[in-house]
């Protein structure tokens, strides 16, 4: 007898009924194969609706992925339900393709699940329902009948569709019907159901073995309580049985730090036993904490697995000092590559950071530094695996070469190229390949790319590369993270420097262009600006000489005779291309180019081109032009089979072509040392990508012009670039997300929005419900088993149950714009309906929030006018009497939101017949040079505070030869002298006293250094040991004191007492708490002000 018998009574049944039966008849035999079975009776069961219910139409594949994820399915079946199939899905594919070991909890769990499927299908479907209870007890009655999986034959889901084809309308009412009457079983999620459906499946996916290398509620005797007994959750073992970690689990609905004491607590026992202090998880299954001992306790994206456990305690086993390192001179030979190694180490160590950025001009040697910095960590055993990322493949390429030349022992791999070599010590990928590997990479059957796998990640062009889709792959690896950008952006949504924790500003190290070229690092430039006149101001017919008016006019009169009297400027290299205004551009660069050879050709030079079909008008016309030059021009884009070879043939110096027409490819991060000609034919309005770009010119290049060295460079500039960011900053770049994620986030604004009692009618509260329900749809959609969703299932499963949308808070729409958001799946649908979508929700959104929308109203408009113009088709015919409304009267003032979901239910499918401006206009029409004006360069740059870069380097580097400096670290009284001295560094051999002043303003130099160089931990210890010698402290004002001495060592001095308010001042209890007799403290601040004063001369 099983809980499944019943089925076999409705014959509709039979071809999943024996498949259920066997699954919980197996569950005797094995865990793993009682689980299998789940998941293949629910797949029939799933086949079979789909066979008989006329609402469920086929997705693209009838796997049973697809089968699950489709929305026809997700509408039938409630979210409760749902999560209890998802479950049995990710343990039936451990089972049958990772043949895992599964517990005897995980195949009961299953099986309940299955029996609430299977009820709710007999619920909807059945001639008679009678509601049942699941028997958990009848899986332990022994069954005398043979177990034969080969009775069950598998369904051919084509010939299932076509046999039960009559009875797909009957039964389609009738669930329509019944489904009202069934009542949804939800999860409870328990602390041990948290544990079995999320914490369990992360430890299988980490390859932890259950029973193994992984112990549940292991006893631990010692504990603060009556019986002196405790039971961990979960502690993970190494092959020895040495506990690695102990994990504290809590249900899903509490915080995973409420377990942060009893998990220490456990952790000293086990340290106590094992003579190793394991590491500590806290985890709720959606949010998993770790503490190291090393760092503070920090989020991360699941556990580690067995292998990163051993290498943290192998590396610690070697880990070295960073204080004194020795940098090789001849990967990392300059002093400010130096500097920023030192610094990174610094901050890694003394500041116990976890990241670090660094801001060095293009062309100053960014990959040898790091490289440097990778040897260094690695020589003092703090890493053992890297990981490179960059955001296209040339980058990747060229960083590998480096890396390959300076460390030619390392093992390494270029996962865009190689395929089989994962597991080398130091990985270079692009973020959408390394994006794919996360999941599907496998090692000795386990996952290789676990969170913990790498111990430092570096993220190239940095600026560019950590927001959005792949700021996920930064929340995953939990490593060291050092960035590298030239450019910084400094806007609230991408703040470079907030995201690596630092202040505006103020990177872990700086090296400004200025600084290169005043060092002799980097060459200078002179920009060539150049005015012509059409890309200036366009094309207007009455300006044209009388023969360009004829051809202008042959060119642009449209079929009903109508003439346009101007041409946009932003026509131009658009979709007019004029050939004398490209060759007019050439001849001003073949002429005033820097050449080399003794001026028999043209240096290597870069054109940006504004598009591919800009790039082939300048190729045609410089062939045409030049054709003695054959082969000195080539395009180089993404349009162009095997353009790495020809980025390579560019980078020889002694081969061509000298003219690489670019489109985007060498904007950023090729290095061309040979390059001494730039040309912006494209307006760039970004800062930061213009200064990249400018980056391609700076490089030293010795003996390139007639035996000299490279000096200096060229930037030709047609598109008035220079002149734009002297007006003005910088176009702010947008923090841009995919349209569907946008779209999801107005729906949600919108839903929340409508809340309000102003919009409590049953139209507007429809409406409202219409969004949630097809929000809750897009989210199920979400593959649960991508690393990526992973990281964010505490969003995921509450936005994705409805109820959850009854009382929304502004909280929440910022949770969903930045957790949910940027995951969601784009439609299949016609890209210019969904924007369409999104430009509609847009203006309901600005409606209900009173806020204007002309812009976005002038949009519509012209959109629902272009689609006027070919009223002819018949589907707009139909809208004729709206699109009219639209056009022709006050609609849109006196319109709502009902009347704005009419439009855009209405248009959203007419955009698509706007007609494209497909035509290229290709003219010859006679332009003119306005004039050309050669500039000197404008280094100056405010994004870094150079004398402070030199300051702190300095102070850095001479903490032991230089006594002031000593004296002040070793906390000794300073003189009138010591202050002489630092005057004389700090106020002439670095800088100006007004430059100290610009910087630091009334800050003591001796406060100044020491919150530079730190306080000696052994100077810092004695400075309290007589305190605490003389005073009976309790453990709790010891931890209290300790991590005071621990943070003046670090930070020089405390001022500012506010950080005692703080974890990890406040992991034993507030200040208050702690020192209940305030004597005791006042003691204490003494201390902490004398060492404050030290910093100090008085007179």
């Amino acid at each position: 007898m099983t809980n499944f018998d019943y089925l076999k009574n409705e014959p509709k049944f039979s071809s999943f009924a024996d498949a259920a039966i066997i699954a919980e008849k197996s569950y005797q035999i094995d865990a793993s194969t009682c689980t299998l079975n789940c998941r293949r009776a629910m797949e029939m069961a799933i086949k079979w609706m789909y066979s008989i219910d006329n609402d469920l139409k086929m997705p693209y594949q009838s796997t049973l992925y697809s089968l699950m994820r489709s929305e026809d399915f997700q509408d039938i079946i409630d979210e409760n339900l749902y999560k209890r199939l998802d479950f049995i899905l990710i343990n039936g594919n451990m089972a049958a393709h990772d043949n895992k070991k599964l517990s005897n909890d995980v195949a009961k769990l299953c099986l309940e699940n299955l029996f609430y499927f299977m009820d709710f299908i007999s619920c909807c479907y059945s001639d008679v329902y009678v509601e049942k209870n699941y028997d958990q007890s009848l899986l332990n009655v022994k069954t005398k009948e043979s177990i034969s999986e080969n009775e069950i034959i598998e369904i051919e889901l084509e010939k299932l569709i076509r046999e039960n084809q009559k009875l797909k309308k009957e039964l389609t009412l009738r669930r329509e019907a019944q489904k009202q009457n069934y009542v949804p079983k939800p999860l409870e999620l328990s602390e041990f159901e948290t544990r079995k459906l999320y914490i369990d499946s992360m430890l299988r996916d980490a390859g932890w073995i259950e029973g193994k290398d992984w112990l549940n509620e292991v006893e631990l005797y010692g504990m603060p309580n009556k019986g002196k007994v405790g039971y961990a959750d979960y502690v993970l073992f190494d092959d020895a049985h040495k506990p690695l970690a102990v994990i504290e689990a809590k249900k899903t609905c509490v915080d995973p730090s409420k377990g942060r004491q009893q998990a220490k607590l456990y952790a000293d026992l086990l340290e106590k036993k094992y003579k190793r202090r394991p590491i500590i998880f806290l985890t709720n299954g959606f949010d998993t904490r770790i503490d190291d001992h090393q760092y503070p306790e920090r989020k991360v994206a699941s556990i580690y697995s067995k292998r990163d456990l051993e290498k943290i305690y192998n590396l610690r086993k070697m880990k070295g000092k960073l204080s004194n390192i020795k940098v090789d001179l001849n990967i990392a030979g300059r002093y400010y590559q130096q500097g920023a190694i030192k610094a990174i180490c610094e901050s890694f160590e003394a500041k116990n950071r976890r990241k670090a950025l660094l801001v060095m001009a293009t062309g100053s040697g960014k990959t040898r530094t790091v490289i440097g910095l990778v040897k260094v960590l690695m020589e003092a055993g703090w890493i053992k695996n890297v990981l490179f990322l960059a955001d296209r493949n040339s980058l990747v390429t060229q960083a590998k070469r480096s890396f390959v030349n300076m460390l030619p022992e390392m093992s390494v791999t270029n996962l865009v190229e190689d395929k089989e070599n994962y597991n080398a010590r130091i990985v270079f990928s692009t973020y959408q390949t390394m994006m794919n590997c996360i999941d599907s990479v496998k090692y000795e059957e386990k996952k290789l790319y676990t969170c913990g796998h790498f111990d430092l990640v570096i993220c190239d062009e940095a600026h560019r590369s950590i927001y959005n889709k792949y700021k996920d792959i930064f929340t995953y690896f939990d490593s060291l993270i050092v960035g590298l950008t030239a450019t910084p952006k400094d806007d609230i949504d991408k703040n470079t420097y907030e995201i690596f924790g630092l202040e505006n500003g103020v990177p872990t190290y700086g090296y400004e262009l200025s600084q290169a070229v005043k060092d002799g690092y980097l060459v200078d430039y002179l920009s060539v600006e150049t005015t012509l006149k059409f890309i200036e101001n366009g094309i207007t017919y009455d300006e044209l000489s009388d023969e360009d008016k004829q051809k202008y006019e042959s060119t642009f009169t449209t079929e009903d005779g109508h003439l346009p009297e101007k041409i946009e400027s932003s026509a131009m290299n658009s979709w007019i291309f004029n050939e004398d205004t490209i060759k007019k551009a050439l001849e001003i660069l073949m002429q005033n180019g820097i050449y080399i050879d003794y001026g028999q050709k043209i240096g290597k030079t870069v054109i940006f081109a504004k598009s591919h079909k800009h790039a082939e008008k300048i190729y045609e016309i410089f062939n045409k032009t030049y054709p003695h030059l054959n082969g000195y021009a080539k395009i180089i884009d993404n349009y162009i089979n095997y353009a790495q070879s020809l980025i390579d043939e560019f980078s020889d110096a002694n081969k061509l072509p000298q003219i690489a027409i670019s489109v985007d490819m060498l904007d950023t991060g090729i290095d061309v040392p040979d390059v001494v000609n730039l040309v912006f034919f494209k307006k760039v309005m970004s800062k930061a990508k213009f200064w990249q770009m400018i980056g391609r010119g700076t490089r030293l290049c010795p003996y390139l012009i007639d035996g000299k060295d490279k000096n200096k460079f060229y930037i030709f500039d047609f598109c008035g670039n220079f002149e734009f960011f002297r007006m003005n900053k910088g176009k702010v770049s947008a923090n841009m997300i995919a349209v569907q994620g946008a779209i999801f986030s107005l729906k949600f604004q919108i839903v929340y929005k409508l809340q309000d009692i102003n919009y409590q009618t049953d139209d507007l509260q429809l409406f409202r419900k219409q969004l949630i329900d097809e929000m809750v749809i897009k989210i199920q959609e979400l593959d649960r088993e991508n690393f990526a969703i992973r990281q964010h299932l505490k969003y995921i499963d509450k936005y994705s149950d409805s109820h959850n949308y009854n009382s929304l808070s502004y909280e929440d729409t910022l949770l969903i714009k930045e957790e949910v958001a940027p995951l969601i799946i784009p439609e299949d649908d016609e890209i210019r309906a969904v924007r369409f979508d999104a430009l509609m929700y847009g203006i309901e959104l600005a409606y209900l929030s009173g806020k204007k929308y002309n812009k976005a109203r002038s949009d519509l408009l012209k959109k629902v006018k272009g689609i006027s113009g070919v009223a002819n088709i018949p589907e707009i015919q139909i809208q004729s009497e709206l699109i009219n409304k639209i056009l022709n009267t006050d609609y849109l003032d006196e319109a709502d939101i009902n009347d704005f979901e009419i439009i855009r239910k209405s248009i959203r499918d007419l955009v698509k017949y706007i007609p494209k401006p497909l035509v290229m206009y290709e003219t010859t029409l006679d332009d003119d040079i306005l004039s050309v004006d050669w500039k000197e360069s404008e280094l100056q740059n405010d994004d870094l505070k150079q004398y402070k870069a030199k300051a702190e380097f300095f102070i850095r580097q001479h903490q032991q030869d230089e006594a002031v400096i000593r004296k002040i670290k070793k906390n000794e009284v300073l003189t009138s002298k010591d202050i002489e001295k630092l005057e004389d560094i700090l106020w002439h051999d670095l800088g100006t006293k007004e430059e100290y002043y610009t910087e630091y303003g009334e800050k003591p130099l001796g406060e100044f250094v020491r919150e530079i160089v730190g306080l000696d931990l052994d100077v810092a210890k004695d400075a309290f040991s007589e305190f605490l010698n003389s005073n009976y402290l309790n453990s709790d004002q010891i931890y209290f004191v300790n991590q005071i001495i621990e943070y003046i060592a670090r930070n020089g001095i405390m001022k500012d007492f506010s950080v005692l308010q703080d974890s990890p001042f406040t992991n034993r209890g507030s200040i208050v708490d702690v020192f209940s007799d305030i004597t005791v403290w006042a003691g204490i601040k003494s201390i902490i002000d004398n060492i404050n004063a030290n910093a100090i001369y008085h007179s």
